[in-house]
């Protein structure tokens, strides 16, 4: 279906919906770098206009994608929820982004809604916001999950500690651990980057973070981010494995270069599932046990785009992640580097889209705020972007020591970071883990530190064995 639209007295035509919403999205490199980007502001606003006064059912008649030739948009049809979808139904793209800021769409309404929003649609609708509508939108989701402890609940911010070392170093990694712990890091997930990532590294970096978190108690979940067939691996041969983790992307094509297929994230699922390592709540076990990363640019970087937008690609992401229930999701929204989000601006404007969309879509979002050493970006563009994504409900942030990432050689957000924005906007962990912080020694009723009175006594031991 052609699109049209007129503005300054030029007519502007868009050959079909693909077109349409690449002409549409706010500037960023990767879509220059692709060739499907506006050719100008004009050509941009027209393609707003046209998008605005788009039926949503349009989304459901024609794909981005072709149906035949991918198993992500077979997903998106084929599990499209057309009863949640009715509340909706009659809108137009811009008259779902009216509504969203209404008072009318509230937290139980949207969590309803969720499942019969596609990708594509959510994307369309962030085309047309500004950032504080981003944030405004998304503040109102709350999307919940549990494993050993709750995730997602209304004013908690938590965080995942990333205790990376360039050589898996244990001593190193150890240091890294404790040192987030004393500053309430960790209640999303300690996850770690292996650097030798090979099957026999990867149990003994389980192993090690499951003794810790035995050892001390702690209402937390572990996680190796190595390749889900390595996971896999691990499982049959009785690692204790929490979490499972994979890259995804919003096309099949850009899964296939990451090495997987939605048949491999169910496989990896069933198994994490069979390990029955969830925390036991009053209603069962929590059983979200996948851990998903996505991030802008990466169907351009594996040449699996199919001429779409990298925004309305990385949306589709989230209706891979959707359909295995996961634990945590996170963008990490800087890191492929400048060639597809080329300064602070795009990177803020990425960040809050994602988390939005992901939002909306019913995700448990979190955001690695973040960007490589050779974009136009400083730590003062990342403090603006953590600071919106407090405000707008961001489930967790990323815990690294000194916001340096020595192993993956990337800038993110520190342990005091996430203390900035916790008290900031009176923000707090996870409940179990706040419960065990105060338990420890950490922290005192209230959730001041007490790390002033010196190292709390069950962590006086390990403090020796590190150095």
């Amino acid at each position: 279906m052609t699109f049209r639209a007129t503005l300054g007295g030029e007519r502007y035509r868009f050959a079909d919906l693909r077109t349409l919403l690449a002409r549409a999205t706010p500037p960023r490199s990767g879509d220059t770098l692709a060739g499907v980007a506006a050719a100008s502001a004009q050509e941009r606003v027209a393609a707003q206009l046209a998008l605005a006064d788009l039926p949503l059912r349009h989304f459901l008649d024609e794909a981005v994608v072709p149906y035949e030739a991918d198993e992500v948009t077979r997903l998106i049809v084929d599990t499209h929820d057309a009863a949640a979808f009715s509340r909706v139904s009659h809108l137009t793209v811009g008259g779902l982004r009216d509504w969203l800021l209404s008072d009318a769409a509230d937290a139980a309404t949207l969590a309803a809604l969720a499942p019969g929003l596609t990708p594509e649609m959510v994307a369309a609708t962030s085309k047309l916001m500004r950032n504080q509508d981003l944030v405004l939108a998304a503040r109102k989701c709350r999307v919940v999950t549990r494993l050993r402890n709750t995730l997602g609940l209304a004013g908690r911010l938590s965080t995942r500690l990333q205790p990376n070392h360039p050589t898996d170093d244990a001593a190193g990694i150890a240091a890294s651990v404790l040192d987030g712990l004393l500053y309430a890091s960790g209640d999303a997930v300690i996850g770690i980057n292996p650097a030798t990532d090979n099957l026999p590294q990867v149990m003994r970096l389980l192993d090690m973070l499951d003794a810790i978190i035995t050892q001390y108690g702690i209402p937390t979940q572990s996680c190796v981010l190595t390749h889900v067939t390595n996971t896999l691996a691990a499982i049959e041969r009785g690692a204790p494995v929490d979490l499972v983790f994979q890259s995804i992307g919003g096309t099949e094509a850009t899964n296939r270069s990451f090495g997987v297929a939605l048949s491999t994230l169910a496989e990896a699922r069933e198994a994490a599932l069979s390990l029955r390592r969830g925390a036991r709540f009053a209603d069962g076990i929590g059983d979200n046990v996948m851990y998903f990363e996505t991030g802008q640019g990466s169907a351009l970087s594996a040449g699996a785009h199919h001429g779409c937008d990298q925004q309305t690609l990385e949306a589709r992401a989230y209706a891979v992640a959707r359909h295995f229930k996961p634990l945590l999701v996170n963008t990490v929204v800087g890191f492929i580097g400048p060639e597809y989000l080329y300064n602070g601006k795009q990177i803020l404007r990425a960040g809050l889209e994602d988390h939005f969309c992901a939002k909306l879509l019913g995700l448990p979002m979190g955001c690695d705020v973040c960007y490589t050493n050779h974009a136009e970006a400083d730590q003062d563009d990342m403090d603006v972007l953590l600071t919106l994504l407090g405000a707008a409900g961001c489930n967790f942030v990323m815990g690294i020591p000194g916001a340096d990432d020595v192993m993956l050689n990337y800038q993110t957000t520190s342990f005091h970071d996430a203390l900035y924005l916790r008290e900031l906007l009176g923000l707090r962990p996870a409940p179990e883990f706040e419960a065990w912080l105060a338990a420890s020694g950490i922290t005192r009723e209230g959730g001041a530190f007490r790390l002033a009175d010196g190292l709390p006594a069950p962590f006086r031991p390990a403090l020796g064995r590190v150095a």
